[in-house]
């Protein structure tokens, strides 16, 4: 059985870019499935809060933020379902596999069903589905490295860039296909996109090493009614929930913030007290905390493109170029252009500096500090009218998100892979992910306390926040570090 500490040796004899030839499949696999994610969710608030006469379903802003805010972490939450599918019945590569017919599945429903039928069963496959994909994907490039090899957190930043690539492009379609054609021909787009990606990834799925179909932590066959029967309960919990009218629209994004701050906690509970690691593990998985902390924050923030920049993109950026008016969906691929230009660039700057690159704390630590300061940077352009803020202005502020994001986002996910547990291997990725899923949850939250009219002390209030969290943890990294145990 392979595990995360051996890489293949064919891997790593026939090289993509200096890494294991995989790695190019992997984010080819990815690429579509941003496309259709990031593409939905370029127009998925405008669907939400725009009138029914311009196409939209006339929910609340306040309401159709927090739903946003909810989707999103539920994506998250979802990998935790991802993960234990992988790690004790199916492994990583059939639950990719599957998850992948599900988003499909739900960008169909979304493309074809009217209303919130279409809105409701659309979400919850594609929520359910990219949760399974992101945690599998990223436990399968983890694998590729050895321990101890220094390219893995640049293979992560290539990995992302090829991820954005799709995420580029997903918001140009969509976005341009809503404005000419209305909301349903643009989740139509991202529909056809992810069945080209299922369609790649099943005439090449057979290539993949031995290690992607390892079931590391199988569950015992006489469990097996058990853990239906819990499955069975959790849903009629849901179900009952719903029904009663105790959870709904406008509570929803709390409900999932309390749930995924209560799995973050069980789930570190269950993997610190396993008989199935050691102490060297243990400690690892402690070090995890902090960082599970200061990734919450930045996820906090950065998802605000979904809602705070989407609303101020179409209410106080001045779109209009040489006398044409650029959808505000558009926005989104901003940030993805960035990321596929320095992505490589920071890649190629760990990899040169090897071991005397930043340990992941301080890279964590940074990125908070960034994100801060791109919050501050709105300050300038606050109360200036609807339609007045220079769009290089947000160009630049978005350009601070990036540096930011991948100081974390790739560094967090390749910090996982390092840190987690042999037994544990696919849902140590699936806690950062959660990490993820309150961050976004948040994210929507706060989203609801955003107007034009304090502009000042909202983003003044949340760009300090950040740089303090970032300020404690620099502080803390030599006591982290300690813990790590080795581990970078």
């Amino acid at each position: 059985m392979s595990t995360t500490n051996e890489a293949p040796p064919s891997d790593t004899r026939r090289t993509f870019f200096g890494h294991p030839r995989m790695l190019a499949n992997l984010f080819s696999v990815e690429l579509w499935e941003r496309f259709s994610y990031y593409g939905m969710q370029g127009i998925l608030l405008y669907y939400m809060y725009y009138t029914v006469a311009d196409g939209g379903l006339a929910i609340d802003r306040a309401i159709a933020t927090g739903l946003v805010g909810a989707y999103g972490g539920g994506v998250y939450l979802s990998t935790i379902l991802g993960a234990w599918l992988a790690d004790r019945l199916l492994g990583s590569e059939r639950v990719l596999f599957f998850s992948a017919i599900l988003i499909m599945l739900g960008h169909i429903c979304l493309a074809v069903l009217p209303g919130a039928l279409g809105l409701t069963m659309g979400l919850v496959l594609v929520g359910v589905g990219s949760g399974g994909l992101k945690a599998n994907a990223t436990s399968l490039v983890g694998t590729l490295y050895a321990e101890g090899d220094d390219r893995r957190d640049a293979g992560f930043s290539i990995f992302y860039m090829g991820v954005n690539i799709g995420a580029l492009v997903g918001p140009l379609a969509t976005g341009w296909l809503q404005v000419n054609g209305g909301f349903h021909l643009g989740f139509g787009a991202a529909a056809v996109g992810m069945a080209l990606g299922l369609t790649q990834y099943a005439l090449t799925r057979k290539n993949l090493p031995s290690a992607a179909h390892d079931v590391t932590n199988p569950l015992p066959r006489d469990r097996y009614v058990r853990w239906i029967g819990i499955g069975a309960a959790a849903l009629g919990v849901v179900a009952l929930l719903l029904v009663t009218g105790l959870v709904d629209a406008g509570n929803l994004d709390t409900v999932m913030a309390s749930v995924a701050i209560v799995a973050s906690v069980v789930y570190f509970v269950v993997i610190l007290r396993s008989a199935r690691i050691n102490a060297t593990e243990r400690s690892r998985v402690i070090s995890f905390i902090p960082l599970y902390l200061a990734s919450v924050v930045f996820w906090a923030l950065f998802q605000q493109q979904f809602t705070v920049v989407a609303i101020y993109s179409e209410q106080s950026l001045n779109r209009t170029v040489l006398g044409w008016t650029m959808p505000p969906s558009w926005v989104q691929s901003i940030n993805p252009v960035f990321i596929i230009v320095f992505a490589g660039v920071f890649a190629a700057v760990w990899t040169k500096m090897g071991p005397r690159q930043p340990s992941s704390p301080l890279k964590f630590a940074a990125g908070l500090v960034v994100m801060g300061l791109a919050f501050l940077a709105f300050i300038p352009f606050s109360g200036g009218g609807p339609n007045t803020t220079p769009l290089l202005a947000l160009v630049g502020i978005l350009f601070l998100f990036t540096m930011a994001e991948l100081f974390l986002s790739p560094i967090g996910l390749s910090v996982a892979t390092k840190l987690a547990p042999e037994a544990f291997r696919t849902q140590m990725v699936a806690l950062f992910f959660l990490s993820v899923s309150v961050g976004t949850t948040l994210a929507g939250i706060l989203a609801g306390y955003y107007s034009t009219d304090a502009e000042v002390p909202y983003f003044s209030f949340i760009g300090i926040t950040a740089i303090v969290v970032g300020v404690a943890l620099a502080v803390a990294t030599p006591r982290v570090k300690r813990l790590m145990a080795g581990v970078r």
